[in-house]
């Protein structure tokens, strides 16, 4: 092994102790090697932790690094109590790495107070991707989205591909399927190419991202926390920009809540509106296509390559429940939505829609109950989702993760009695929902809250899930569609705002958001300014 330059007293030993637990994975020492308090940082492909007590739950749900062996160390002293450590590296499974290292002396004791690691370079990431191309499938030659990139949800049927469905079991008996999915020959026909299809949930039940199988997809803006599914992998490939455009499906918020979790713009297109021929169904009473974009501009684009220019329910100034002027939107809230939020999302929302009346005319408006809402959709969600893969599960038992196979085992006990109950809430319900929305825009927090933590445990995203829900529920139950902005910062982390507008209103519903967001932001700029200067 090569050295350069020379090591201080005390730090040979330390440095060679840590990658002992390394390799031994021995948490309790590694965490004792890294400084404690707030400013201590991390820092690999997947982003940057901030603070020992992030690195250290980012650690304990790692599993282990892969067996390497130090080629070469670079020792640079920065100072009496500071060096700079380049450990150089080459797996033993081939591929090579690197690990840098800023540590610290402090009352006689060396700790790690910085590191990167950059690891061996990988042909693509299994937990987000489940095959990629150079493109996969090539697009038309020209059209509004020549030269983007598709990340499709392993639901959609890719011609000369199997449809996975998040299961490897499903996915080593399926067919090779004969022709594209139609949303996904329409993205083709304007230009856009297919890069790959992405992971999802099993058979898209689920709202966290995390597959048993393949893994969780990594936030692309917050590596300390969960992806969101069930569009995670798609999420995932547009956050850490190797997709432009992500293709999905959204039932009960699969396009939103990961949207919201990694900073995106994300849009659930209206009930039926895109056609979903090709698409491997969860609940065919709710589902739809969706799309994620890093800008709203290319959101704006596919969605008028999906649906097409938004039909006569286009937002307007006359909706119920608003003062509204001419030229500016009509923002509804309902308090009942705002109450489900966590404390400090409702405080970030409260001073957003501030900005907004500058802009918007607001007005209040209720809704029907919010657990009568999730409750519906989950009953009929359940039954559809059992009569469609219920036998397949049956004949195939274990093939589950154990959060999946949960929620179809709760599925499969719904008798037809309640299911024909909550159809007919069904129909009462969403009459109700898009009366109160008319032709304004609802506006919400997309979610309660931040991403939840990648070490959160199953009793605590099963809590996020059944919170999520709620605040879902009024687009899945209304069929409307419903857009979800990147434009709130909680505690560091990224949630988006919703806005639900009438049937067919799509592409109006992104220019609403996208120039409440463009308003909304003058706004913020001008009022920092003016306390700045004591105006």
């Amino acid at each position: 092994m090569r050295l350069t330059g020379s090591w201080p007293d005390g730090l040979e030993a330390t440095f060679h102790a840590y990658e002992d637990a390394l390799a031994r994975d021995d948490t309790a020492a590694l965490d004792d090697l890294f400084e404690p308090g707030p400013d201590t940082l991390r820092g690999d492909a997947a982003g940057l932790l901030r603070g020992h007590d992030r690195i250290s739950a980012f650690r304990s749900a790692r599993g282990g690094v892969a067996r390497r062996d130090l080629v070469g160390i670079d020792v640079q002293v920065l100072a009496p109590d500071a060096v700079l450590v380049v450990g150089e590296s080459r797996f033993v499974d081939g591929g090579r790495g690197l690990q840098t290292q800023l540590w610290r002396r402090s009352a006689g004791r060396w700790r790690i107070r910085t590191a990167h690691v950059t690891g061996r370079a990988a042909a693509f990431d299994r937990s987000v991707w489940r095959i990629v191309g150079d493109p996969l499938v090539h697009g038309a030659g020209a059209g509004p989205l020549a030269g983007v990139r598709v990340a499709v949800k392993d639901l959609f049927a890719v011609r000369g591909q199997v449809v996975g469905a998040g299961n490897p079991t499903w996915e080593a008996a399926a067919p090779v399927q004969a022709e594209h999915a139609s949303a996904v020959s329409a993205l083709l026909d304007a230009g856009a190419s297919v890069t790959g299809i992405t992971r999802t949930d099993e058979f898209a039940y689920a709202l966290a991202g995390r597959n048993a199988h393949h893994g969780a997809p990594p936030n692309g803006a917050d590596a300390g926390r969960i992806s969101g599914g069930s569009t995670s992998g798609s999420a995932t490939a547009v956050a850490l920009g190797q997709a432009d455009l992500g293709l999905g499906t959204d039932t009960a918020g699969s396009i939103r809540v990961p949207a919201s979790y990694q900073g995106l713009w994300g849009l659930r297109t209206t009930h039926g509106a895109v056609s979903r021929e090709g698409v491997l169904p969860l609940a065919q009473s709710f589902d739809t296509v969706g799309v994620l974009a890093r800008t709203p501009g290319l959101l704006r684009s596919a969605a008028t390559v999906l649906v097409g220019p938004s039909s006569g329910g286009a937002p307007s100034s006359d909706a119920p429940g608003g003062s509204a002027s001419a030229g500016r939107p009509s923002l509804l809230v309902c308090e009942a939505l705002l109450a489900a939020a966590g404390p400090a999302t409702r405080v970030a929302f409260d001073e957003w829609l501030r900005h907004a009346g500058a802009v918007a005319d607001i007005g209040a408006v209720d809704l029907p109950d919010l657990d009568e809402l999730a409750e519906t959709l989950r009953i009929v969600q359940g039954a559809e989702a059992s009569r469609n893969h219920g036998a397949w599960l049956a004949a195939h038992p274990g093939a589950l993760g154990p959060d999946v196979a949960e929620r179809f085992a709760a599925a499969a006990s719904i008798t037809p009695e309640q299911e024909a109950a909550a159809r007919d809430e069904l129909g009462r319900l969403r009459t109700a929902v898009r009366a109160a929305v008319g032709r304004g825009v609802l506006c919400l927090p997309t979610v309660p809250g931040p991403a939840p933590l990648r070490t959160a445990d199953g009793p605590d995203v099963l809590a996020t899930r059944r919170a999520t829900l709620r605040m879902t529920a009024p687009a899945g139950v209304g069929g409307l569609p419903a857009v979800s902005a990147p434009l709130l910062d909680v505690e560091g982390a990224p949630v988006g705002i919703g806005f639900l507008g009438p049937p067919g209103s799509d592409p109006a519903l992104v220019d609403v958001a996208t120039a409440l967001a463009a308003s909304t932001s003058k706004q913020r700029t001008a009022d920092s300014g003016r306390e700045r200067y004591g105006r």
